[in-house]
């Protein structure tokens, strides 16, 4: 299995910014990918950013231009810096990681979720 543990929610101002940071520990074999995905109630869980082993990124539209996600293949480490948040980013964010736990099997993990509440 494999674990995930966030760091970094919380209260910020809008206009203000937040880094949500996640390590993944346990029976990593390599990971092939880290992303952040958010989820509003009622709502299903939706992609921030991700990142792959080699680098690629994506960004869901609401992310490009304030959002930076960065990786660490080292530590196994993910960190989301959001910028400009506005009231609207309210919202449970998830930490996940695709990641081979043998040469042959690979699944998908979640965090247990941070809140991030942006409010004045």
């Amino acid at each position: 299995q494999v674990q995930l543990v966030e760091s970094g929610g919380g209260l910020a101002q809008p206009g203000g910014s937040l880094t949500l940071s996640c390590k993944a520990s346990g029976s990593i074999f390599r990971v092939i990918a880290m992303a952040w995905y958010r989820q509003f109630p009622g709502k299903e869980r939706e992609l921030v950013a991700s990142i792959n082993a080699g680098g690629g990124i994506i960004y869901a539209d609401s992310a490009k231009g304030r959002s930076t996600i960065s990786r660490s293949n080292a530590e196994n480490t993910v960190t989301l810096q959001m910028n400009s948040l506005a009231p609207e980013d309210t919202a449970v964010y998830y930490c996940n990681t695709r990641t081979y736990t043998t040469p042959f099997e690979w699944g998908d993990y979640w965090g247990q979720g941070t809140q991030v509440t942006i409010s004045s």
